[in-house]
């Protein structure tokens, strides 16, 4: 992340990670740099282990000899950010768009990445890429991935003193609310949603020790 940054020329941003100019698209706006900002600030990931631009690329097959495909978002495990130490990776769509899970796996399958996140500026899915015998399977059960430093058994398991402030908050209840709108059954209006996060807020806070 530039610590200097210069006025971006028309049509563009500033990439939040990178200083670098880019294109001011709804993807890039609403996805990718709000993706970006929420590594940083809420899981508490270094700029420093994070590569948006230039784009970090992975082949499309193992016969490959090219690295063609990038990814909109590479968390590594060290800020070295050496192929072969990637962490996490990130698909990030325009709000409009719902496509994009099965690119995600791809990206999984030929990175070195265990885990996946599918982010619309609205809606988020998490992936996680496990070997077996050899071979590759995705558990779509995740909840949410790990902090800096955090295991992912550790996932869901806070303290009040662990708890810090989002930077995006209406994101987070909006992403509350879709999910609650995905899966609840028979309910289709936002005040009886309201109740449901308000609810789900309540219970969290009886259970922090």
């Amino acid at each position: 992340m530039a610590e200097e940054q210069v006025q971006p020329k028309e049509g563009y941003i500033i990439d939040y990670i990178s200083g670098q100019q880019v294109k001011a698209t709804p993807e890039e706006i609403n996805a990718t740099q709000t993706y970006s900002r929420i590594l940083v600030d809420d899981y508490g990931y270094s700029p420093a282990q994070i590569q948006t631009r230039p784009q970090f690329r992975v082949k499309a097959s193992p016969s490959d000899t090219e690295y063609k495909y990038p990814i909109d978002i590479v968390v590594f495990k060290s800020t070295e950010r050496k192929r072969g130490q990637e962490y996490i990776v990130v698909e990030c769509k325009k709000p409009t768009r719902e496509d994009g899970i099965e690119q995600l796996k791809l990206y999984l399958k030929f990175s070195e990445a265990e885990l996946g996140v599918w982010f619309n500026g609205e809606n988020t899915h998490y992936i996680r890429k496990i070997i077996k015998n050899g071979r590759i399977e995705f558990n779509e059960n995740l909840l949410n991935i790990p902090a800096n430093g955090q295991r992912l058994e550790d996932i869901g398991k806070f303290k009040k003193e662990d708890l810090i402030p989002t930077h995006n908050l209406k994101q987070k209840f909006v992403s509350i609310r879709n999910y609650l709108a995905g899966n609840a059954v028979g309910t289709t209006r936002d005040e009886e949603y309201a109740r449901q996060i308000i609810n789900i807020i309540l219970y969290s806070l009886a259970e922090l020790k």
